[in-house]
C-alpha cells in the first residue's frame, strides 16, 4: 500500500510544482482545460495563465514552508516567465500541428 501511495503522490507534488518544468506543465494543462469555462473565458488567456502560475508557485512555497514576503514576490515574477513560456509553447505547437511553421 505504501508503494502505491508513493506512486500517486510522486506524480505531482508541491516540490515538483515549485519548479519551472513542473509549474509550466501544470499551467499548460490547466489553462487549456479551463479557458472556456464561463467567467474564465472572459479573462484574456495570457492573464489567466499568469494567474494560474502565480497561484501554483505561491502555493508550492506555502506548502513547502518557505513562503515569505520575498519568495512570494519572486513567485509573482517567476509566474511571468512560466506564463510566457506556456503561451508561446502552446501557440508554437498549434502552428506546427496546423502546418503553419512560422
Amino acid at each position: 500500500e505504501n508503494c502505491m501511495n508513493s506512486v500517486f503522490t510522486e506524480f505531482v507534488n508541491w516540490q515538483t510544482l515549485g519548479t519551472y518544468a513542473g509549474c509550466l506543465a501544470m499551467v499548460l494543462m490547466l489553462t487549456q482545460l479551463t479557458k472556456t469555462i464561463p467567467g474564465v473565458s472572459k479573462i484574456p488567456t495570457q492573464l489567466w495563465s499568469w494567474i494560474l502560475a502565480a497561484v501554483i508557485l505561491v502555493a508550492a512555497q506555502y506548502f513547502a514552508g518557505t513562503l515569505t514576503a520575498e519568495t512570494g514576490v519572486l513567485s509573482l515574477f517567476n509566474a511571468v516567465i512560466v506564463s510566457l513560456a506556456a503561451n508561446g509553447g502552446f501557440e508554437a505547437a498549434q502552428r506546427i500541428l496546423g502546418g503553419k511553421d512560422a
